[in-house]
């Protein structure tokens, strides 16, 4: 907004960096606030000679200022501008009057001229009309003429329409060419200035015979009128004279008299017509009027002085102006309607119609531009801005004056838009799947998610922060971890299949806007399994401490149920599925073992040449890539009777035992032998407990699913065997998780164990039947 004009005047030469005035303090504020609130000079004609100091809040003197050419005979003469001040938004206008100082004396077009007189010219005769020319006004302007010496002739100061003063000299009294035919005179021209300033015109006077007529113009004044822009050569006007005289005293010519240098060079004056053409370029902008003094002089020496008056027409040949005073980019796309984004000063130096302007800018964008001061416009918003619409705006001002035919100038400028924090990240998906195998390496790269946000900049940047929940009974985060930057999901530890075969994650997608934006996605990660366990056999139970046996009567048959080999694997799908051979034999031709079922069967008749103690050695092998596998020993006493038994198994522990201290290891037998018929009977009670919590589980929950371990199956620290001896029969599809359960039941009725340390020691586990024949014990592999 406009405030007001501050008025300050100082002389011209003054030095560079002088003093102009303080104008921190004509405007009730100190140099701080000034130079805070982004002071400084937008428009005028006062960019090189007006400097504003802001760090003192002065206006000093940019350069030296010479006022006869910055201003001519104008007076007064100034500098106009505005200062612009940004927060608060103000516009002040300052105007610098230039005061005149007496650094120019008066002179002459001509430094000396010569002219003849009849000596029966008489006194009051007008002989010449000159003028002095001083470029300073006011007091130190022109101020008069002298005439030295005055015996003969005399001069009368007059005063022109414009101010200007020129000298008259005329015939004071008669001349008598006998006694001087030549009459030097100095005419001196005077201004007021202090020091006084002079200059001096050389005239020599030289007497003629008489020549009785003067010339006489037609008219006492010539007026004309000229277009500006005329071309050279134009006929501005023609002046007459006549004289009566004969011969050489009627010739007239014509000549310029009061006439200064600028006019010289835009008017020419015929010698002998008096026509009056345009030389120079006529410029109405820089003078409206022309003064000119034109002499007759006939052949005889008689003249005579009149004046020609000439207007200038203006045309419109000067384009409208515009400069940018004041200009904020960028503009925050949240800016309320109204918001001022641009202050422009529109001049046409043209008159009249011709220098009215009328301004607008180009349609279809949210700004408008309204007149606020004389010859000021200002651009201020008009409508919703939206940086992701438009992120900037070529704003063209357009300025059409009202000549014939008007004359239009355009500026464009580029507004561009600042960001806005008013959009969220978007992910491409809200809920991604991944998979990962188990067993990976931790900080291994997952899955990777994507989000954008349609803001710029900061506003733009999207973090990605992971949602913190529980998975197992921990945090999240121990499992899983998102590069912040990246979005690349990668895996803080090793997954288990067996612990955890899927899960679900949040993902929060943050931009760096203040305040932020988020948006959420989920992420489902499948775990994969892989073969990374091996089977565990659960059946026969492989002890250091004692040899187990079973027994086959010498009379079995062909395809007599030796015992049963029980394995599990705690993987999944194939690498679950497990192949039961024999890998060796105390005889190969006696015993086979089944490929699915593990079940080990006589396939000839036992004879009575067969060894009472058998050993096999079977694999089992699951069915991954690679697969791994484990092994069993089973011990197999072909005999229909104990002590045949207990001989050979005698021998048998004798071979790789001393037999020195038969009373200690009878003792140590019992012990061990009472140790497992106690922990058996825990195990047992154990198991019962467990079996019917389970059984409590699944009745109250609708899965279809039984669950994978036997009941009777204790893992004790992680090792998969089982402290007690049971007998499992388990019948499988190709397809694990839809195996078929069947009850378990003992293989065999009969089974040996034997204390290697002990030589007679044996003891039957029939007494164990009742508890594997339990129809509630499923068994799911």
């Amino acid at each position: 907004m406009m405030l007001g004009q501050i008025r300050y005047s100082i002389q011209e030469e003054m030095r560079k960096g002088s003093f102009v005035g303080n104008v921190a303090e004509d405007l009730g504020m100190n140099a701080k606030q000034m130079k805070s609130g982004g002071a400084r000079i937008v428009s005028g004609d006062s960019s090189e000679y007006i400097r504003l100091d802001v760090d003192k809040g002065t206006l000093v003197v940019g350069e030296r200022i010479d006022r006869e050419q910055l201003c001519g005979q104008t007076s007064p003469c100034s500098l106009s501008f505005e200062m612009i001040m940004m927060n608060p938004m103000q516009l002040h206008s300052i105007l610098v009057e230039i005061l005149d100082v007496n650094d120019n004396a008066p002179f002459f077009n001509e430094k000396e001229i010569k002219l003849d007189i009849s000596e029966s010219a008489l006194p009051g005769t007008q002989i010449l009309q000159e003028s002095a020319t001083d470029p300073d006004v006011g007091i130190n302007a022109l101020q008069g003429y002298t005439l030295h010496p005055t015996d003969n002739f005399n001069i009368k100061i007059q005063t022109g329409p414009d101010g200007s003063k020129y000298v008259e000299m005329y015939l004071y009294a008669p001349l008598d060419r006998e006694k001087n035919d030549n009459l030097p005179l100095t005419l001196t021209a005077v201004d007021g200035g202090e020091p006084q300033r002079s200059g001096a015109l050389k005239i020599q006077i030289s007497v003629l015979d008489a020549n009785d007529n003067v010339p006489v113009f037609t008219q006492p004044n010539f007026k004309a009128t000229v277009t500006e822009n005329a071309p050279k050569g134009t006929l501005v006007t023609t002046i007459r004279a006549t004289d009566r005289d004969e011969g050489l005293y009627g010739q007239v010519t014509y000549y310029f008299t009061r006439m200064s240098n600028n006019f010289a060079e835009l008017f020419a004056l015929h010698e002998n017509t008096g026509d009056i053409t345009v030389i120079g370029p006529i410029d109405y902008e820089k003078n409206k009027h022309y003064e000119l003094g034109v002499q007759a002089k006939d052949q005889g020496g008689q003249s005579a002085s009149t004046k020609v008056i000439i207007d200038v027409i203006d045309v419109n040949d000067n384009v409208p102006l515009i400069t940018l005073t004041s200009f904020s980019s960028p503009v925050s796309e949240d800016a309320v309607s109204g918001t001022t984004v641009a202050i422009i000063n529109v001049k046409d130096i043209d008159s009249d119609k011709n220098g009215k302007v009328d301004c607008s800018i180009n349609t279809k964008i949210p700004f408008a531009i309204q007149s606020s001061l004389k010859s000021y416009y200002t651009l201020v918003t008009d409508g919703v801005l939206d940086r992701e619409r438009n992120a900037e705006y070529n704003i063209t001002f357009t300025a059409v004056d009202e000549g014939t035919p008007p004359l239009s100038a355009s500026k464009t400028i580029t507004l561009r838009i600042s960001d806005v924090n008013d959009n969220a990240p978007v992910f491409e998906l809200s809920l991604y799947t991944a998979t990962v195998m188990e067993n990976n390496f931790p900080g291994v790269s997952v899955f990777s998610v994507r989000a954008h946000d349609l803001d710029w900049g900061q506003n733009a940047r999207v973090s990605y922060l992971l949602i913190e929940s529980q998975l197992n009974g921990n945090p999240i985060s121990s499992y899983i971890s998102v590069n912040a930057e990246t979005g690349v999901i990668q895996a803080v530890r090793s997954f288990d299949y067996e612990q955890t075969k899927s899960f679900e994650m949040y993902i929060k997608a943050q931009d760096g806007g203040s305040p932020p934006l988020s948006n959420n996605a989920t992420v489902k990660i499948s775990i994969h399994d892989q073969n990374d366990n091996a089977p565990q056999v659960l059946y026969p139970v492989q002890t250091s401490s004692s040899l187990v046996a079973e027994m086959v009567p010498r009379s079995a048959d062909v395809g007599y149920l030796v015992t049963k080999v029980v394995a599990v694997d705690v993987d999944s799908g194939q690498n679950a599925w497990l192949s039961y051979k024999l890998q060796k034999a105390t005889d190969r031709a006696l015993f086979e073992v089944g490929l699915q079922n593990g079940e080990i069967r006589t396939i000839r008749q036992v004879n009575d040449k067969d060894a009472v103690k058998q050993r096999l050695t079977v694999v089992v092998e699951d069915n991954g890539q690679p697969s791994r596998s484990a092994t069993v020993n089973v011990n197999v006493a072909v005999a229909d009777s104990f002590p045949e038994v207990l001989s050979e198994f005698t021998d048998f522990t004798h071979d790789k035992e001393y037999n020195d201290n038969l009373t200690f290891y009878l003792v140590l037998a019992l012990a061990v032998v009472s140790f497992l018929f106690i922990t058996c009977l825990v195990v047992i009670i154990s198991v019962k407990i467990y079996r019917w919590r389970q059984s409590r589980i699944l009745y109250h929950s609708n899965l279809p699913v039984i669950p994978y371990y036997p009941p009777r199956y204790a893992d004790t620290l992680g090792t998969g065997t089982l402290q007690h001896v049971y007998n499992y029969e388990v019948c499988r599809t190709t397809d694990s998780r839809k195996s078929d359960c069947q009850f378990a039941r003992p293989c065999s009725q009969n089974v040996l164990i034997m204390d290697p340390s002990s030589t007679g020691t044996m003891q039957r586990m029939q007494n164990e039947q009742n508890i594997l024949d339990e129809p509630d014990t499923p068994l799911e592999r």
